[in-house]
């Protein structure tokens, strides 16, 4: 599998136990929709490596708790502390509304109820507290944070995202 048909799911932060069982940091809003998630890849030294799922249990503050098959102590779990987790983009779970996933919408146009089109989203930045677009006008650029008070729309037939920015928050970078 390659790279840009997974989604990056979170990252391993620790081990947990002495039975080889980790913790990952990962999206659980999309972590708990997906229906049955029996593998993921792991990157590890550049290359994408299937583990199987034998348990997985959803915690708080965005983290998860996983055991692998043939992964059965702390030493061995230790090893993969700090590798990023995939999953087949085919596997997401279905979008509600304005919902989008920051891989999908690299390069759609950005339009602004006020300012009209404002450029184009060269990457989606996950900050503890919010995601925000980075979105790119003429070399500069723009944050917007991903609420629903501010994305109004997201047209994937015509690659568009309509926002309604706050009063001075576009002039603010411009």
């Amino acid at each position: 599998m390659k790279q840009d048909e997974l989604f990056l799911l979170g990252k391993i932060v620790r081990t947990f136990g002495s039975k080889g069982e980790l913790i990952f940091q990962v999206d659980t809003e999309i972590l708990s929709r997906i229906k049955k998630l029996e593998s993921v890849f792991l990157k590890i030294n550049e290359n994408l490596v299937p583990f199987f799922i034998e348990q997985l249990q959803i915690r708080p503050k965005k983290q998860a708790l996983v055991k692998f098959f043939d992964l059965d102590s702390t030493e061995e779990a230790n090893q993969l502390s700090g590798s990023e987790i995939y999953i087949p983009l085919t596997i997401l779970p279905k979008h509600k509304g304005s919902e989008i996933y920051s891989i999908e919408i690299e390069g759609y146009t950005v339009i602004d109820s006020v300012c009209g089109e404002i450029g184009f989203v060269r990457t989606v930045l996950e900050m503890p507290q919010q995601a925000l677009l980075a979105i790119d006008f003429n070399g500069k650029e723009i944050l917007i944070p991903v609420v629903d008070e501010i994305v109004k729309k997201v047209d994937r037939k015509t690659k568009t995202i309509h926002i309604e920015a706050p009063e001075g928050l576009i002039e603010l970078y411009l």
